[in-house]
């Protein structure tokens, strides 16, 4: 029977809504990439360098990605060491990229400031210190650089492209570096909103969410264009393939731990299953779900995918906390942009 539902399955126009680069990689199992790990304060970072070839292979561009996961920001300890690993992967870069230290740069926040998941980048270009007007008028104090700062909004209110509005305002301002930040799209329940992605390889606005806008690069501008982006939103196949990820893990947990002494006590509610280590068991899975518990995760995202598409159901989707969240979110990169650019802050 699971061979026959696999079989049925038209998946030749399914691709899982992701814009962050570690989530592709995980999800076409690609190896011989360059990766290295570090962990500082629970918060983990990952640094990946991908070739042309495998850029291919998951439609990403060649180079450099950081990825910065974390728990909940709005502990006030927990936002304040991501706000340091973010700030010091960004130096990492900007260093990486051969940025001086008073080259001039231009931070924009792309985005729909009256869609919330969609104004990180507005809300973020709020706490950028512009600092071009002190220079201009002969005030700038010694280690902080030259930095302007704008949030273009998005072609369907102005009308044009954000690229070419971008590219007008760098022929204008002559900077010698970019940084753009935007909210992204996640293929993971998990990353919403606790994962940041940066890269050297420039954006394309709106890929995450199927509405993919022209480019924004170096090789467009001919200067290092830095992209930061935190995602905020998730698909409806995505939480429901992952809540029958959960549902199997917790049953099997259940299984395995209900008969212990220690556990009678403990309500099943009061237990984070996800951070025990439960191995995947397929017999399992098929007594809690039947036919779909025979599947493997992508067969069930597939699957939904079917299911969801034709009748317009497959909604992108955004946690109810978010107007909060996201106010310590754009705190974390634009601060963290502060401390990166300016010298006399860090010191």
């Amino acid at each position: 029977m699971g061979d026959k539902m696999k079989h049925e399955v038209d998946l030749k126009n399914y691709t899982i809504r992701t814009d962050l680069a570690l989530e592709s990689i995980e999800n076409n199992s690609l190896e011989k990439i360059k990766q290295e790990f570090e962990t500082i304060e629970n918060i983990k970072a990952t640094t990946t360098y991908l070739d042309e070839e495998s850029g291919k292979k998951i439609e990403k561009k060649a180079g450099t990605y950081i990825t910065i996961e974390f728990e909940d920001v709005t502990d006030h300890d927990n936002l304040l060491n991501v706000k340091k690993v973010f700030s010091n992967k960004l130096n990492f870069i900007l260093e990486k990229e051969h940025i001086k230290e008073d080259d001039l740069g231009l931070i924009i926040g792309l985005g729909n400031e009256h869609s919330t998941p969609d104004a990180l980048g507005p809300m973020s270009i709020d706490k950028i210190i512009v600092t071009n007007p002190l220079y201009l008028y002969g005030e700038l104090e010694e280690g902080y650089r030259r930095v302007c700062a704008i949030s273009p909004g998005v072609t369907g209110e102005t009308g044009i492209e954000t690229s070419d509005f971008i590219k007008y305002i760098i022929d204008c301002v002559k900077p010698q570096f970019v940084i753009v930040i935007d909210a992204l799209a996640s293929g993971s329940i998990e990353r919403v909103n606790r994962t940041i992605q940066m890269t050297d390889t420039g954006i394309a606005p709106g890929s995450g969410i199927g509405n993919k806008r022209k480019e924004i690069s170096k090789e467009l501008y001919g200067i290092p264009v830095i992209a930061i982006g935190i995602p905020t939103v998730v698909d409806a196949i995505t939480i429901v393939a992952d809540t029958i990820k959960y549902m199997q893990k917790q049953y099997t947990y259940s299984k395995q731990n209900s008969g212990k002494p220690k556990n009678k006590l403990i309500l099943s509610h009061q237990t984070n299953y996800l951070k025990a280590k439960i191995e995947e068991n397929k017999e399992d899975n098929k007594q809690l779900l039947g036919l779909v518990g025979g599947l493997e995760e992508s067969e069930i995202k597939q699957l939904l995918f079917e299911v969801l598409t034709p009748i317009g159901y497959n909604f992108m989707v955004t946690p109810k906390e978010v107007d909060f969240v996201l106010e310590k979110l754009s705190e974390v990169i634009g601060d963290g942009i502060n401390y990166a650019l300016h010298k006399a802050i860090r010191d």
